[in-house]
């Protein structure tokens, strides 16, 4: 049985996890869940409570409540994308083995069903923390959610916001949000689906599959290239998003 006073979450002790859990259970609010990301994934950071949860998680996972079911999983996938960060809980690959492999059945069945955009996404990601794979599985969801990624140019270090969909398909330095009609853009490149490779190829492949066309769109961009405007240095928009993950900054 778990002694929640020995582990710890963003806030101290985790003593108050179980009265959590029992809450979401019963009352299942969204607010509550908030709480539990709060506690359990707090920006992205894990802590030894935060896997101590998965067996619950992947019991919720299973739950005939779609909404219930979607929030466990993403939840569990998004701790399971910090397993390599230091949180005092061992090699959890190894120890939650059992319930990995249950919660990647779960999310492959919510995936094949999934009809909300947003829900479909963040199922995609959880998938990838469960997998393993690295930075994806954290990177994901952020940028296909919100239609943009921001990153430097390889060439000279400037910022750059690369954006697609409802509000254009191009990279610029600029604020594009508050930017007058003199904004500086370029076009982005998105990628010939029959040229993709990897786990481009495969993300694309399953959104089609999903009926996900929009999200498969999406990801020939993200998996494209775009342009700088202030040093017109031509780059893969994929590999600065992951440019971080190879010094250690992401975890997978």
């Amino acid at each position: 049985m778990t002694d929640w006073s020995e582990l710890s979450h963003a806030y101290g002790s985790a003593e108050d996890i179980p009265i959590l859990l029992d809450r979401i259970a019963g009352e299942a609010k969204s607010g509550l869940w908030s709480d539990l990301w709060s506690a359990l994934c707090h920006q992205g950071s894990v802590y030894s409570a935060s896997f101590a949860v998965l067996p619950w998680l992947t019991d919720m996972a299973g739950s005939d409540d779609r909404d219930q079911a979607v929030n466990a999983l993403a939840l569990a996938g998004a701790i399971m994308a910090g397993a390599e960060q230091p949180h005092g809980a061992g090699d959890v690959r190894a120890r939650h083995a059992a319930e990995v492999e249950r919660l990647l059945t779960a999310v492959n069945r919510q995936l094949r069903t999934a009809s909300d955009r947003t829900d479909y996404i963040h199922l995609l990601e959880a998938m990838l923390g469960f997998e393993g794979v690295v930075g994806w599985s954290e990177d994901l969801a952020w940028g296909l959610g919100n239609e943009e990624y921001e990153v430097d140019c390889p060439g000279c270090q400037t910022g750059l916001f690369v954006v697609f969909g409802e509000r254009g398909f191009f990279s610029t330095s600029e604020d594009y949000a508050l930017a007058d009609s003199d904004l500086e853009t370029r076009p982005l490149l998105p990628a010939n689906p029959a040229d993709l490779d990897g786990i481009g190829r495969r993300l694309h492949d399953l959104a089609l599959s999903d009926g996900q066309h929009e999200v498969a769109h999406a990801l020939t961009y993200v998996f494209g290239h775009a342009a700088c405007p202030e040093c017109e240095t031509r780059f893969s928009v994929a590999d600065e998003v992951g440019a971080d993950w190879t010094t250690g900054l992401g975890t997978g």
